[in-house]
Formats: C-alpha cells, sequence, structure tokens
C-alpha cells in the first residue's frame, strides 16, 4: 500500500513538474495570461516594433558597403640633417657648403606611407553608383569598397562635392541591390530612423533612434546645410552610411556627429535625401555640381523689420541689397523685397532660400512671389550660375580658393563674440575639410580683420583685396580669436 501511495505522490510530483515546465510555462511565454491586457498590448506593440526594425534593416543592409581610402603620404627625408654631421676639421677640404653639396651623394626619393580612412556608402542604382561623404574619400590615391556578401571592388570616384560633402562612386559589378531614396521633406521630429554603417570598421552596423530635428544650419560643417538631426548611434566610420525610415527609404547620408569626446554623445547629422540626391544626379550627368546664383543679399525676416514694411507676419525672406548684373538685378528685384517663395515652395528663412537657388540649374527660370508696396507680385526670374566668390546671406561670401564662408561682422555679431560693437572685420562660418583655410588653420569665429596690411571691415572689403590677389604668391591675414590677434600667411600651391 505504501508503495502505491508512493508511485501516486511520483506521479502527481511529474504532473505538476510537467505543468510548470511545460502547459503552465507555455502559458507564460506564448499567451501571457498571468499579465494584464494592457501589458499584453503593450508588449504586442513592442514585439512588432521589433519586427519593423529587423523588416527594414534585412531590406536594406544589401545596400550598404564598407568604404577603405588610402592616401600615400611622403615621408620626410633625414639627408638634410645628415649635412651637418660633417667634422668641423673636415670642412676645409671641402671649401663652401655649396662645393660640398655637389660631392654629397643625392638622396634617395623620399619614403612615402599610406593613411587609411574607413567609412560607409550606400548604392543607389543597380549599374554601380554609390553615394558617400566626400570626406571619405578626399585626397585618396585609391578607394575600395566592400559588399554585404564580402566581394571587394576597387572603386572610381565619379565626382565629389566638397560643398555639401557628398561623393559619387562607381564600381565594375552585378548583382547589385540598390536602395531608394526617399522624401526628406516629409520627415517629422519624432519619426524613427535607423542608422546603418560602419562605425570603427565593424560592418553592418545598425542602431535606432528618433528623428530629433530638421532643417539644422550654422554648424560650421558644410558651406550648404539643411541637417537632419537624430539621436540613433553613429561613429567614426558611420560617415557615407544611409539614415533610414521605417519604410526602408534612405531619407539622409550620415555625415557628423556633435561630440567633445570624438564618439557619440546622442547627436548625430545627416545630409537630407533631397539635396543628396540633387547632387548625385549632377555629379552622374556632369562630373560635377553647378549651383544657380540670384546675386542678391538676403536676410531673415523680423518682426519689427516686417512691419517696417507693412507686411504681417515673419514667414520670408528680406532682400537688402540687389548685386549689379546679376539675375535678381536683370529681373527687377530691390532692395526691401520680401520673398515668400520660390518656384512653388513657400520661403521661411535665409538658409531655405539660399539652399533652393542652389540646387535649381544655371539658366532656369523660376517663379518668386515677393511683397512689394504692400502688395504680392510674380517675378519670373532666370538663375544665373555660381562663381568663384558667391554673395550669399547677410553680407556673407564663400571664397571657393580659401574654402572658407565668411561674414560681415555687425554690432550684434561682434557683442555676441564678446568684442566692442566698434569691432570690424569678417568672420569665418565655415571651412572645408582639407581646404587652404583649414591648413593654415582658419576656424569658425575666427575674425579676419587685415589683408596684406589693409584693415577690412566688411564683405565688399574682403573680396575687393582677394580679387587683386595672386594666392600663389600667397596672402597675410591678421586674425582675432577669444586668444587674441595672430597672422596667418596662406599660399595655393
Amino acid at each position: 500500500m505504501k508503495r502505491k501511495q508512493r508511485f501516486v505522490g511520483i506521479v502527481i510530483t511529474a504532473l505538476v513538474i510537467g505543468m510548470i515546465s511545460g502547459g503552465f510555462g507555455y502559458s507564460i511565454a506564448q499567451d501571457q495570461s498571468i499579465l494584464p491586457l494592457a501589458a499584453r498590448s503593450q508588449i504586442a506593440q513592442a514585439r512588432d516594433l521589433s519586427e519593423a526594425f529587423k523588416y527594414v534593416s534585412k531590406a536594406v543592409q544589401p545596400s550598404v558597403v564598407s568604404i577603405r581610402s588610402v592616401k600615400r603620404i611622403q615621408v620626410a627625408s633625414a639627408a638634410p640633417q645628415q649635412q651637418m654631421q660633417i667634422p668641423e676639421e673636415l670642412q676645409r677640404f671641402f671649401g663652401s657648403d655649396e662645393s660640398f653639396h655637389r660631392f654629397a651623394p643625392i638622396p634617395r626619393q623620399r619614403p612615402q606611407r599610406e593613411q587609411n580612412g574607413l567609412g560607409t556608402g550606400v548604392v543607389v542604382s543597380a549599374d554601380g553608383y554609390i553615394l558617400t561623404n566626400n570626406h571619405v574619400v578626399a585626397g585618396a590615391d585609391k578607394v575600395s569598397v566592400t559588399l554585404q556578401d564580402d566581394r571587394q571592388f576597387d572603386a572610381e570616384v565619379v565626382g565629389t562635392d566638397p560643398k555639401s560633402d557628398l561623393a559619387v562612386l562607381r564600381i565594375d559589378a552585378s548583382g547589385l541591390t540598390p536602395a531608394m531614396l526617399g522624401d526628406s521633406d516629409d520627415l517629422e521630429v519624432g519619426d524613427w530612423v535607423l542608422a546603418i554603417g560602419s562605425p570603427f570598421g565593424l560592418r553592418q552596423t545598425v542602431t535606432a533612434g528618433i528623428v530629433s530635428a530638421t532643417g539644422r544650419v550654422n554648424m560650421g560643417i558644410t558651406d550648404y546645410e539643411d541637417f537632419v538631426q537624430t539621436d540613433a548611434a553613429i561613429n567614426p566610420g558611420n560617415s557615407g552610411g544611409p539614415l533610414v525610415n521605417m519604410r526602408g527609404e534612405v531619407i539622409g547620408i550620415n555625415t557628423a556627429i556633435a561630440s567633445r569626446s570624438g564618439v557619440y554623445n546622442g547627436i548625430g547629422f545627416a545630409i537630407p535625401s533631397n539635396m543628396a540626391r540633387s547632387v548625385k544626379d549632377a555629379i552622374i550627368t556632369n562630373g560635377r555640381v553647378d549651383r544657380g546664383q540670384l546675386g542678391a543679399l538676403i536676410q531673415n525676416l523680423t518682426r519689427e523689420l516686417a512691419q517696417s514694411f507693412g507686411f504681417t507676419g515673419t514667414k520670408g525672406v528680406l532682400i537688402g541689397d540687389v548685386v549689379p548684373g546679376s539675375a535678381a538685378a536683370q529681373a527687377g528685384l530691390k532692395s526691401g523685397d520680401i520673398v515668400l517663395s520660390f518656384d512653388g515652395r513657400d520661403m521661411t528663412d535665409l538658409h531655405q532660400l539660399r539652399n533652393a537657388v542652389a540646387a535649381t540649374t544655371p539658366g532656369e527660370n523660376v517663379e518668386l512671389v515677393i511683397f512689394r508696396d504692400g502688395k504680392q507680385i510674380t517675378v519670373s526670374v532666370e538663375i544665373g550660375r555660381l562663381t568663384g566668390t558667391a554673395v550669399g546671406a547677410s553680407g556673407s561670401t564663400t571664397s571657393k580658393l580659401l574654402g572658407a564662408s565668411l561674414q560681415s561682422l555687425d554690432d550684434d555679431a561682434a557683442k555676441e563674440l564678446g568684442y566692442d560693437s566698434s569691432q570690424r572685420g569678417v568672420i569665418v562660418t565655415g571651412v572645408e575639410r582639407g581646404s587652404l583655410a583649414s591648413q593654415a588653420g582658419l576656424r569658425v569665429r575666427d575674425v579676419v580683420v587685415s589683408l596684406n596690411g589693409n584693415d577690412i571691415s566688411s564683405v565688399s572689403d574682403f573680396n575687393k583685396i582677394m580679387d587683386e590677389v595672386d594666392l600663389s604668391d600667397g596672402i597675410r591675414m591678421q586674425v582675432l580669436n577669444e586668444s587674441g590677434r595672430r597672422f596667418v600667411f596662406l599660399r595655393s600651391k
């Protein structure tokens, strides 16, 4: 009898354990019946979001490539130092220094070392075109691309555009999966996005975040800025990779981070896909980007300025001056006109108008709706071509030769930088990577106060002197910043 009871006890114990490990455990894992209905609903939503992330990642990753660039750098020769090691008692046998140089061995060609760079790109066509950042391939002697399936190819640099920090490569490969470029104008703050790339060389890394802001400008990263800001993790090596929406569309090209440590701090920037598409198409078609130019000094419209012109509201861009002979002058635009729309798109600030003009093909006719003398009128403008020195917003200029953007220092800007309101000069608002200005050590917020000993007080002064200078002979600048004044000498090679 005791043996029978013991057997029954073992059976019951086994059933209980079975229920816990089998049936009851299945209920927790599958039905979640012990959880409140609201919790089960939230978990289901989280699972759906996870599934969406997986779907988008799998759809886009085949289009993402890893880029390796190689730049060969000359290493300084030690030969000149060896010439100084001749014992003094022997120098008289060789006569002058010049006579020694004639007998000295001819130094060998200076050795080279390779500087490697890593980045990311995204395939945008089945015939091998790849979109990436200019700074990923700038100055490279060789560029290679690795696909998701580990195939490697040497890449041709079709063209670059330092002003937007974009570049187009091409590889001779079959079986490519091109990504789809979406409409970045549809982005809204709070949208989920994924960043895909090769941070620190870790290929096909996917990070998630949201759109933190759109239309970020004045970052000092490129000449033409309209950045999408995101908190998706972006690190060195992500440059040139795609920022993707939840439809699997590329809505940005990751290009920079805001960081004091050089790594991810929660703020990353991507070039919007609409700008990237325009630059890509121009490079593929023409091998370069030809930008439009209006030829007007423009500025943001404050409420006080708007009221002074009898205009209600602040959405619009004020024309401060018109360059003689420019597209704006030929179209009859005047100082005091307020641009309300450009080619059917409402204009709310000067950066939006500047980018819209630059993206327009030179020679194209565009309609502007402007406010003048209390009424709205429509003006047709044939957009001009942007040349070396472009007049931009609020007394600003872009020097193509120097690779720097500058703006006149007015009273408000001087006070903001901590200078006396009487201080004059031009502020450096942007410096291109690898440019002459960058090599000379010019930085954003530097104030150029003189050129070759001539004081300058505006962009006009700067342009006038620069037009008369041969940069192969060099030019001396006096630069002011928080550390004081210093001289900088720039010369093109």
